[in-house]
């Protein structure tokens, strides 16, 4: 099983979103090609009713402990309720361009 569908399979089960995206942003990234060390996380789920940011992160953190012990380097999380998700017109923050790490000059 790859690593975006471990993801996936892992936050489909714990939280239950009505809707989730997980994008492999690995090649955005000073990566060897096929890669799978980047990543969004887009979850909307009634879990997170009542729930700070810093919680529902924890929520998504835990879900995806051996992942991040492992072969994940980057994770970006967004989370909301369908409410927020609603009053965003379905739409998550890009990711921003990758500045090349240690590479960059």
């Amino acid at each position: 099983m790859s690593v975006q569908e471990s993801i996936s399979k892992k936050l489909q089960e714990d939280l239950q979103p009505s809707f989730l995206q997980v994008l492999n942003e690995s090649a955005m990234h000073n990566v060897p090609p096929g890669s799978e060390s980047h990543f969004k996380v887009t979850v909307v789920s009634e879990q997170f009713e009542g729930k700070t940011l810093v919680a529902r992160h924890r929520m998504v953190n835990s879900c995806l402990s051996r992942e991040l012990n492992g072969p994940l380097h980057a994770l970006a999380i967004h989370t909301y309720t369908r409410k927020e998700w609603d009053k965003r017109q379905a739409q998550s923050p890009d990711s921003p361009s990758c500045l090349g790490g240690s590479k960059a000059s």
